[in-house]
């Protein structure tokens, strides 16, 4: 419930300031959960909570020129970058989509300094 507090997509904060908030839950939990096997479910939470950063990223980019714009700078081709700009679908379905998975993976977030529950378990 917490995390899904932390990543509401009408949290008029910074990114910086959620991932801070967000490391810090984790970090919580990986301590409490650390005697315990829940490898499976820190993967499943840490896939939920990446999801749920990127629809609050695309919320943030809000016009389809900036959408455009930061896909392009994140290696994504044009034409892909065009669909998925004018694509209809809502913050959460987009937020799945092909496209936005590849331009906001794992290595994005680890650069912004997000952990990982899986990481900080094992």
């Amino acid at each position: 419930m917490k995390l899904k507090k932390l990543t509401n997509r009408n949290w008029g904060v910074s990114m910086e300031f959620r991932i801070m908030k967000i490391n810090q839950l984790i970090q919580g939990w990986g301590n409490y959960f650390k005697v315990g096997d829940i490898k499976k479910y820190a993967e499943k939470i840490d896939a939920n909570a990446r999801r749920r950063l990127r629809a609050c990223r695309w919320k943030e980019w809000k016009k389809p020129k900036t959408r455009y714009k930061n896909l392009i700078k994140l290696d994504v081709s044009k034409d892909k970058a065009k669909r998925c700009t004018n694509s209809r679908k809502k913050y959460w379905r987009i937020s799945k989509s092909p496209q936005l998975d590849f331009a906001l993976n794992n290595e994005y977030w680890q650069k912004l300094g997000l952990k990982s529950l899986y990481n900080v378990i094992s």
